[in-house]
């Protein structure tokens, strides 16, 4: 979105929503009810079908899976409730109906672009999962796909419906904390191996591979759960940076204003330790991104507390294992992945609490019927938010092993990024892992207004970012 537009959309008489919706894109069904798909019916796309049921302006009216066994189970779950869907395998196929308004996706994020800008160029509003992308590269696409084909897309980072977050930051931007100086987010979560085959697997039964490796090479199916284990597989995965965390980097960019372009300047460090198995996404990592008006500061725990033993949970930052710490000179903004934060002052001493939220999905609808969306909601935001996670595992992917001393003398000039990495070989430590060497990524440099990598390893994190599409899932607007 140009900063023309931009501006335009913050100063008009829809300050606060933009209207965007081109002609062929206004049509919906019967009684003024937004016609919805769900496509990726297993896991997530259960909660999406629940919400389009329970809007009283939309009609759920397709399903949409690779798996023909999970299709058949949900349309079998539907008809008990006398709701009768049509079905499709083939994304291409159901965008093509013109019996269809708009589509929520919860499929695998490497097939998450493709399919938003297939169903936006054929006028259909659009509800993506996070993250919105696999790449920095596709997620523009997504935001100029939004411009190009002037269409509702909304991201699924739930917390910009929670009337929580968004009380808390405007009072926050009031000064009643002073000067935001460093905006944390956290992702301590259990993550168990993924185990070790011994040689490729079938897909299960039912299951059209070709459709469900979208636009990555057919690669032969090196897990044994096939399902929701790609996840820690980066040609399809983006392990829980990119999975959990842009959750919580979408309210860290949210502290910080919502800036409008990509950090100058990122570094990650980290790796999977604990176990031997067939994810190569890290399961421990640190990512350091020097946003403005302050930076960001992720960490990513996958292993427990201590003993590599899961009994003994998992660890915690000021009371925090999935969620926000937000540092202002006056104290703290401190939130789970939830609809809810609290205000802390200097002390400790709770100040002020916030609670309350909306169902996203339902906004998503409402401005789907509407014509206007709230930029809080819309393609940019999501797509910046979820590139500060393929950024971070670009420079970690990019870069070697070293000593953890050698790394911690490195980063001694930076306090922050310092105490986390320090508190990371305790955690290390703690399972046994004091003498392992640690991945140092590479600091990688975005040129100012653009996104385009520059410096020393510019060539190979674009020849990374832009990955392998095959011929026939190519973006539309490429």
């Amino acid at each position: 979105m140009t900063t023309t537009r931009r501006k335009f959309l913050t100063t008009s008489a829809f300050a606060g929503t933009y209207s965007l919706l081109a002609p062929h894109a206004r049509a919906q069904g019967a009684n003024g009810q937004l016609r919805v798909a769900v496509v990726g019916v297993k896991g997530r796309g259960g909660s999406h079908i629940g919400a389009v049921l329970s809007h009283p302006k939309a009609r759920l009216v397709a399903l949409c899976d690779i798996d023909a066994g999970q299709l058949e189970r949900r349309k079998g779950d539907l008809a008990k409730k006398k709701v009768a869907v049509e079905t499709y395998t083939d994304y291409r196929k159901m965008c093509e109906s013109d019996d269809i308004d708009a589509i929520t996706i919860a499929t695998c994020n490497h097939t998450h672009t493709i399919i938003a800008l297939t169903a936006a160029a054929h006028g259909k509003h659009v509800y993506v999962e996070k993250p919105v992308s696999h790449n920095v590269w596709e997620g523009r696409k997504l935001a100029e796909g939004q411009e190009k084909y002037g269409v509702v897309i909304a991201h699924g980072f739930q917390r910009r419906s929670e009337t929580s977050w968004q009380e808390a930051f405007a009072w926050l931007a009031e000064g009643n904390l002073g000067k935001l100086t460093l905006a944390r987010g956290f992702c301590y979560k259990p993550r168990r191996s993924i185990g070790k085959v011994d040689g490729p697997q079938d897909p299960p039964a039912g299951v059209d591979y070709d459709l469900w490796s979208g636009p990555r090479k057919i690669l032969p199916i090196m897990r044994k759960q096939f399902h929701y284990d790609w996840h820690w597989q980066s040609p399809y995965g983006n392990g829980d940076l990119g999975n959990q965390g842009p959750h919580q980097l979408d309210v860290c960019r949210w502290a910080l204003g919502d800036p409008e372009s990509l950090p100058p300047r990122t570094i990650s460090i980290g790796g999977r330790y604990g176990y031997d198995d067939d994810g190569d996404t890290a399961n421990t990592q640190v990512v350091w991104l020097e946003t403005k008006p302050a930076p960001i500061l992720f960490e990513v725990r996958g292993l427990p507390a201590k003993g590599l033993d899961w009994k003994n949970g998992m660890d915690r930052y000021k009371g925090v294992n999935l969620g926000n710490v937000i540092e202002y000179e006056g104290g703290t903004l401190t939130g789970g992945h939830g609809s809810g934060c609290v205000v802390k002052d200097k002390d400790g001493k709770e100040v002020r609490k916030f609670s309350g939220g909306q169902n996203h999905i339902h906004n998503w609808i409402d401005a789907s019927r509407g014509g206007k969306q709230s930029p809080l909601h819309n393609a940019e935001n999501g797509h910046l938010s979820a590139a500060l996670a393929h950024i971070g595992n670009h420079s970690l992917a990019l870069g070697k092993e070293h000593p953890q001393e050698q790394i911690a003398a490195a980063l001694k000039d930076n306090a922050p990024l310092a105490d986390s990495f320090e508190r990371m070989r305790e955690h290390l430590a703690a399972n046994g892992l004091e003498d392992i060497q640690v991945g140092h990524g590479v600091p990688l440099s975005i040129k100012p207004g653009t996104e385009e990598f520059t410096g020393e390893f510019a060539a190979a994190a674009t020849r990374r970012d832009r990955e392998f599409y095959r011929k026939e899932f190519t973006l539309p607007n490429a």
